[in-house]
């Protein structure tokens, strides 16, 4: 076990990452077309193909995913990896032509520093594509890929991933891109929200205060001049429909809400996607089987969240947000 979304079989991951943009871009690749849905609750989503993971919707397996930065103009990121997809023949088939199925997620980091002035076309269409070719077992955490210019109101967001099994022996990881409204530790640190899920020191073993410091529930946010977002992906070997895959993504939802104070909010786009390898049956009765897995989803992205933010380093820039690691690395 990696600690990664990656100890789930049947999929990779790969990130594309422009220190001089300040962005980037993350895919998830599937080994074969895998069962997903999408839960959405922030107030602010930018969103490729969400519609067709809907239970109702017809095409049962997607082949990626993608998170990016950029806002909308990380949306292009899809089309990368799509094109990436093909060259390999992937794809959803329709008589002789191929379509690749690319669902997408993005966050805002406009703002976050670096040079955003890229002429006629952004760039991210290049680094979906760059990102679905080097998806490997082993990758990144921290300010890579999509979480390159991720922030929170008061340390750098990042990358982060989580792993965990079920009683039943199924694999559950998530993959978070961190750029949060509100906050991931508790008052300024250096205890996490989620630091109750923590498994082997994975965000620095700190704990969670005996008593919560007085101004821990103060109302902490960038307010309304920083968009945000956190974008979640859960994956799961154990097999499922569209509808499970579902239920899975509205319950990992929880996770966030352990991980980050204030989560859901106007300014967000908070989405978690939920896929199936399908490598294992479902252990025990289905619904039983399903609640397992999505108790354990849960906690999944909890640690994943902190651990964005614990990887986190502060960008090469003069303006640049310190990090956890700057604060309380040393």
């Amino acid at each position: 076990m990696r600690n990664l979304i990656t100890d789930v079989p049947g999929l990779k991951v790969g990130h594309s990452t422009d220190l001089r943009l300040g962005s980037g871009s993350t895919v998830v690749v599937f080994d074969a077309p895998a069962v997903a849905s999408i839960d959405v609750r922030g107030g602010g989503p930018g969103t490729r193909e969400s519609a067709l993971l809907d239970p109702a919707g017809t095409v049962e397996g997607i082949d990626a995913i993608v998170l990016s930065g950029g806002s909308a103009f990380g949306l292009d990121a899809a089309s990368g990896a799509q094109a990436w997809l093909r060259e390999q023949g992937r794809g959803f088939a329709v008589r002789t032509a191929r379509v690749p199925i690319v669902p997408a997620a993005v966050l805002f980091d406009l703002l976050s520093g670096g040079d955003k002035d890229w002429g006629r076309f952004p760039p991210y269409r290049e680094f979906g594509y760059a990102a679905a070719a080097a998806a490997a077992a082993d990758f990144a955490l921290g300010s890579v890929g999509a979480g390159t210019g991720a922030t929170t109101v008061n340390y750098k967001g990042g990358i982060g991933s989580a792993s965990a099994r079920t009683p039943d022996g199924h694999t559950v990881g998530a993959l978070a891109a961190v750029n949060a409204v509100g906050s991931v530790v508790v008052d300024r640190g250096p205890w996490f929200w989620g630091a109750p899920f923590e498994e082997n020191d994975e965000f620095g073993g700190r704990g969670f205060p005996a008593a919560l410091p007085s101004a821990a529930l103060e109302l902490r946010t960038k307010g309304t001049a920083q968009a945000s977002t956190t974008l979640v992906i859960v994956a799961t070997d154990a097999t499922l429909d569209k509808a499970q895959a579902k239920r899975i993504a509205i319950m990992a939802q929880s996770g966030m809400s352990r991980a980050i104070y204030p989560v859901h909010t106007p300014l967000d786009g908070d989405v978690v996607f939920a896929a199936s390898t399908g490598r294992r049956a479902l252990a025990s009765e289905p619904h039983l089987g399903l609640t397992g897995l999505g108790a354990v989803a849960a906690n999944v992205v909890a640690r994943a969240i902190a651990r964005g933010v614990f990887a986190a380093t502060a960008l090469p820039l003069a303006s640049a947000m310190r990090s956890w690691q700057d604060e309380f690395g040393r």
